[in-house]
């Protein structure tokens, strides 16, 4: 029945593409180059590794399973003015629908501006462009349709639809742009808001013998960090995504506690919750040393999916390498997580 389950949900979204969404994830923050391109090289340090891995609705099928692996970093520096940044970067990632019936392979390259707007670089405005390759492949040797079963309860009947028994390819590229602005008021804080669009050239999708229009992907998002404490930070993120019909919002944070008493190179242990509206809560653990810091996450439903899901809305684990200057440098504050 989950594999049934699953492949109904594929179907739906087959069938109401207006309300077809990209694969998301729950811990945004720590997925730069998928939230907003205008990210790219926004970082304190050489370079930034980060990669993501999604098991959503594990009950249902394994309805999606989505990883990305990012690379980027600043370039020509000591070519620019002291305080501006331009970033380059390349992002890979699949997506594997109702348990590999539809997979989806995205690799990407962005570039992101960051110019400083006072004396102390503190204020910042960047802008960024991504251009990306998408790969669909759809097996329809693993969907059966509702003309196809018999009354015994197997899967029998020949169905007669288009893509059954049969694998489809799709292929596009895809053109997404976004802003940011950062601050800080005393170096020790900072502050962020930003907006991203994707699918800016509304790419044609066909999996039959006709095309639909993959929309927009509008996102709104902000958030920041404040001291707290001798050795606790504020740590707090929200985000707001539509497309087409479907929208989500998430709004959340966490407390960082430093353990080492090390402010430049912290070892710190962060507790928090996001919370997806309509859809779920969001219990986040982080542990960060040296020049990494570890997410997980576990989506705990609250919609009426909960019943199908058995209220086990999926893992989440994110992982962020951060090579630090040599000379153990302090940047200018930037968004952190």
């Amino acid at each position: 029945m989950r594999r049934v389950a699953g492949i109904i949900l594929l179907l739906g979204v087959f069938n109401v593409t207006l309300f077809a969404q990209d694969p998301h994830f729950s811990q945004f923050f720590a997925s730069p180059l998928t939230l907003n391109p205008a990210y790219t090289g926004k970082f304190n340090g050489v370079v930034r590794v980060a990669g993501n891995y999604r098991d959503q609705w594990p009950e249902i099928s394994k309805a999606f399973v989505t990883s990305t692996l990012s690379v980027d970093a600043p370039i020509l520096k000591g070519k620019l003015n002291s305080n501006d940044t331009w970033g380059l970067g390349v992002m890979a990632m699949t997506d594997r629908t109702a348990n590999g019936i539809l997979n989806s392979n995205f690799l990407s390259v962005s570039t992101a501006y960051h110019k400083a707007l006072d004396e102390d670089g503190f204020h910042q405005l960047g802008v960024g462009f991504q251009g990306a390759y998408a790969s669909k492949r759809l097996d329809g040797s693993q969907l059966n349709f509702e003309n196809e079963l018999a009354l015994d309860g197997t899967w029998t009947n020949p169905s007669g639809e288009a893509i059954d028994g049969t694998k489809v390819n799709v292929s596009y590229f895809d053109f997404n742009a976004g802003v940011i602005y950062s601050g800080s008021t005393n170096g020790d804080d900072n502050f962020y808001f930003g907006a991203s669009v994707y699918h800016i050239n509304r790419p044609k999708e066909n999996f039959t013998n006709g095309y639909y229009t993959l929309q927009p992907r509008v996102t709104i998002h902000g958030g920041g960090y404040l001291p707290v404490g001798q050795i606790t930070t504020l740590h707090v993120s929200a985000q707001h995504s539509r497309q087409a019909g479907a929208y989500e919002t998430l709004v959340g944070g966490a407390i960082a506690f430093n353990l080492n008493d090390d402010f430049e190179r912290p070892t710190s242990f962060y507790v928090g919750s996001w919370f997806r509206f309509s859809d779920a809560m969001i219990p986040y653990l982080g542990f960060e040393w040296a020049d990494f810091r570890m997410g997980a996450t576990y989506d705990v439903n609250t919609s009426n999916l909960k019943t199908a899901s058995q209220k086990r809305g999926g893992i989440e684990i994110s992982l962020i390498y951060i090579k630090q200057h040599s000379d153990g440098r302090k940047d200018i504050p930037c968004p952190k997580f």
